[in-house]
């Protein structure tokens, strides 16, 4: 039973894999631990749930990935879909951190599969877990519950009391009861972004974020990134920056996961309402680009896109959950979207004609392209000529939001003036932006989480000792 009377040394709210990261690593120091959960417990994890690897850093082969994937390529791959805008100190401690961690996470419980092959090319860079994020986050909660560390779920935390940068005490309902103080010496913000609250994301947005879908769990309201920035944190991050993909426009307004997401796109053309393409579908390798494709949707009409292919496509990509919508024309096709069906017809045909030959290899950047066509199509441009035809309907699909606290190499949030606070360290979603100041590279929200929960965990608990 936890008892609330007590003050702990180490404070964790949220209950995702930078939290169990902190809160582990914490307890293993010595440190007396609480993790705060909002969701209950079938549902706890956060988006870790949903999620399948992360991206590490090697020098040579292992068990889980092929060949070696070094410091400067990883450098570079975050500066391209980045543009630059990243804190280099703290992104390549994330890079440098994911260097053997796989090892770290086997000793608590984590299990890896064989490296992955096809289309995904993610055998040399990302290790995928065995079940994954929900054998993640179950390996980590038997881990922290067999070394101590207590777990109150369904726990909402509606206030930091905070003094001068230091944290005093936090104020949270259990289960809806009444607001009760949590006593701590150190607290470790690891609750998400503010991908859940439509109503902010409005503020960013407007009314077309009634048109996104977040693929993950509704818990992350963003309360404490809010009260963190009222209370004197300093902002990091775009607001209406995000890691947002294209998912099924079918998928549940929460937590479809992975399953909604669709991987089609670099093998298709994508049209928005009018049946007009708006961007390059092969502009590199999709674990480069699908993080990109739901901006990219949110800012077409009514925030609908559809993905085009043919029978030469259709098994080259991890399916949606959903059929896709399948014709023996490209006008059968056009009429079952509710599309105009002379449009589609003449976007189909332009895209035909200006397809060039070559070797089409989805397992590199092949120099089949587009030739005199706006948008062009860079790479895998083959024409969409076998019938039956396929399409599927496209919206943003909300993963995590990139406004967070700034933090420094200790995973402090750094407070107004530049000066870190005392005892307050964040880890995950709600500092990401640190690092994803836009973009995003396949598994790294993972490594940041893991990384920075390892590092927030040991200087909160070194922090309590004191």
């Amino acid at each position: 039973m936890v008892d609330l009377a007590k003050t702990y040394d180490v404070l964790v709210v949220g209950g995702g894999n930078a939290a169990l990261c902190a809160a582990i690593t914490a307890r293993e120091k010595g440190a007396s631990v609480l993790i705060l959960e909002h969701a209950p417990k079938p549902f706890r994890g956060g988006n870790s749930r949903h999620t399948r690897n992360l991206r590490c850093m090697h020098t040579e082969p292992t068990e889980v990935l092929t060949e070696a994937y070094l410091e400067e390529e990883y450098w570079d791959d975050l500066m391209r879909v980045t543009n630059g805008v990243t804190d280099e100190r703290l992104a390549r401690m994330a890079i440098r951190g994911s260097n053997g961690v796989g090892r770290w996470m086997e000793a608590r419980g984590v299990r890896f599969q064989p490296s992955l092959g096809g289309t995904l090319n993610l055998s040399r860079t990302n290790a995928f877990f065995l079940g994954g994020g929900k054998a993640l986050v179950n390996a980590y909660y038997a881990t922290a519950e067999r070394l101590g560390v207590e777990v109150l779920y369904e726990t909402e935390v509606l206030d930091l009391e905070i003094d001068k940068g230091v944290f005093q005490w936090a104020t949270v309902s259990c289960q809806g009861g009444e607001p009760v103080k949590v006593r701590a010496k150190t607290v470790v913000a690891a609750s998400g972004g503010f991908q859940a609250n439509l109503e902010w994301l409005k503020e960013y947005w407007g009314e077309a974020a009634d048109n996104f879908i977040i693929r993950g769990t509704p818990y992350n309201k963003g309360r404490m990134l809010r009260n963190l920035l009222d209370k004197g944190a300093t902002p990091v991050g775009d607001p209406r920056q995000c890691h947002a993909v294209a998912i099924d426009a079918r998928a549940p307004q929460f937590d479809g996961g992975i399953v909604t997401r669709l991987d089609c796109v670099p093998f298709s053309i994508v049209v928005d309402k009018n049946a007009q393409r708006f961007y390059d579908e092969g502009e590199d390798f999709w674990p480069k680009r699908y993080a990109i494709w739901g901006r990219l949707v949110a800012q077409q009409p009514d925030q609908i896109a559809y993905a085009i292919i043919d029978s030469k496509a259709v098994t080259l990509f991890m399916p949606s959950v959903f059929p896709a919508v399948q014709a023996d024309s490209i006008g059968e096709l056009a009429a079952k979207l509710g599309l105009d069906t002379q449009a589609l017809e003449n976007t189909v045909a332009q895209y035909n004609a200006a397809v060039r030959p070559g070797n089409f290899d989805n397992s590199i950047l092949d120099n089949c392209a587009t030739e005199g066509l706006t948008p062009p199509k860079t790479h895998w441009a083959r024409r969409i000529d076998e019938a039956p035809y396929y399409a599927y309907p496209l919206r943003p699909g909300i993963t995590f939001t990139y406004l967070g606290v700034k933090v420094d190499e200790q995973a402090r949030v750094v407070m107004e003036g530049g000066k870190p606070a005392k005892n307050i360290f964040a880890t995950g979603e709600i500092m990401a932006g640190n690092v994803l100041g836009k973009g995003y590279l396949a598994g790294l929200g993972m490594t940041i989480g893991t990384v920075f929960g390892r590092i927030a965990g040991e200087e909160a608990a070194k922090n309590a000792n004191h």
